[in-house]
């Protein structure tokens, strides 16, 4: 008498499942899943991204506590912006949070990554400033400029002139230029605010006609109802454009300029605590 041993529940039906058809849908459902997956990474690197543009130079740790994610995850990505071209890092001034180890790096966006964002019709907006230049003068591209910035203004003068200090302008400024494309907060820093703009949808038009900014400056001033400094613009290389405004009049010109606040080429004054407001979504 023999005996037949069960190897298992496997039937005719279940063998076929092994069939070509059956690796096909199998395929099928794998590369589905690493579709997915890499869609899944593109959008989280958008993000992580979008946080250097909008807060940078920022930290891996600092990131992965914005985004709720390991800190692991977050240098992956900022690891792959970084080969792309797409970002950079440098050593902060400052140590970890118990003061031991290496300083950490902190991360912000090369002009490439910038570009993810979007920068509307430069070439065409750079041929028509020269144009203009050419056939009526440099005035007639200062005008323009002034134009430009106080059409932007107007749209959102009846908020500003709620604000009762320089300060609370200063932040609904902030609110009123992220709503135009420029990712703009406000950070206390001594006497005064900065309010930095980390987007410049105009930056590499800007780069060639500084009366842009120029301009923009001199806007910030007149809505203000103060004399504001600007210490640095992305057009001539920073991580953001800042503009100093004090809290007084009293101040005297000149008492922040990049001498004296620690600004570098990476972006506003970050060498210390400061009071971080994000505007309002």
């Amino acid at each position: 008498m023999s005996v037949v041993k069960n190897a298992g529940t496997s039937s005719p039906a279940a063998a076929a499942d092994t069939g070509p058809a059956a690796q096909s849908l199998g395929k099928q459902g794998s590369a589905q899943q690493s579709a997915a997956g890499q869609a899944g990474d593109g959008r989280t690197r958008h993000t992580v991204a979008r946080l250097l543009l909008e807060q940078g130079p920022i930290t891996a740790v600092e990131v992965a506590e914005a985004l709720g994610v390991s800190p692991a995850a977050v240098r992956r990505h900022l690891d792959v912006l970084v080969a792309e071209g797409e970002a950079w890092a440098r050593e902060s001034s400052r140590r970890g949070r118990r003061g031991r180890g290496r300083p950490a790096k902190l991360f912000l966006l090369t002009e490439a990554g910038r570009a993810r964002f979007g920068h509307a019709y430069d070439d065409l907006a750079v041929s028509a400033l020269r144009f203009l230049a050419e056939q009526s003068g440099e005035q007639a591209v200062r005008s323009f400029a002034q134009q430009r910035m106080a059409t932007l203004v107007d749209h959102h003068r009846e908020a500003l002139a709620a604000g009762k200090t320089p300060a609370e302008r200063a932040e609904v400024l902030a609110n009123a230029l992220t709503r135009e494309g420029y990712a703009a907060s406000t950070r206390s820093v001594g006497a005064g605010e900065q309010l930095c703009q980390h987007h410049c949808p105009v930056a590499h038009v800007a780069a060639d006609f500084p009366q842009l900014c120029e301009a923009e400056t001199e806007a910030f001033a007149e809505v203000l109802g103060i004399h504001v400094q600007r210490l640095a613009t992305i057009a001539n290389g920073d991580a953001a454009c800042t503009t100093h405004v004090p809290h007084t009049r009293s101040e005297r010109p000149g008492a922040h300029d990049r001498s004296e606040t620690d600004l570098t080429s990476a972006g506003p004054d970050v060498s210390g605590p400061v009071e971080h407001r994000r505007p309002d979504s």
